[in-house]
């Protein structure tokens, strides 16, 4: 047997991501003259929870969970993975008491998973490859 540890990520969870950030940009958006977005690419509305999905995705990126934007590069970076959690706890706790409950509990969860994430990282040893 291999004492090798296995990181076990809730895939609910990523798809749950992927669902909100495709949901989110097929609602209606602004027009392309308001966003100066490029034909075809419209920008979702801006709310709080594209906010949180947005951080949210980049911590999953930089957890390395997720492939990097424009390529399919996976590659851990903890120390930024950190401070994008962070930034999610300080957004989490200056809304407090203006938040939905729904609200209140989808930021819960998910900075939940994140934090179970990040622990999950940092206790797996770094593979050495030799050429």
């Amino acid at each position: 047997m291999s004492d090798e540890k296995k990181i076990i990520i809730d895939e609910d969870f990523k798809s749950q991501v992927a669902a909100e950030r495709e949901a989110l940009a097929e609602e209606s958006s602004p027009t392309k003259e308001a966003t100066g977005a490029p034909a075809g690419q419209e920008l979702p509305p801006a709310s709080l929870e594209m906010l949180i999905t947005s951080l949210a995705t980049e911590a999953m990126m930089l957890l390395g969970q997720l492939p990097q934007m424009g390529s399919e590069k996976v590659e851990a970076d903890l120390p930024r993975a950190r401070y994008t959690i962070d930034m999610l706890e300080v957004l989490q706790e200056k809304t407090k008491g203006n938040l939905t409950p729904e609200e209140e509990q989808a930021m819960g969860d998910l900075l939940h998973q994140l934090r179970m994430v990040f622990v999950a990282i940092q206790q797996v040893p770094p593979t050495t490859t030799d050429s």
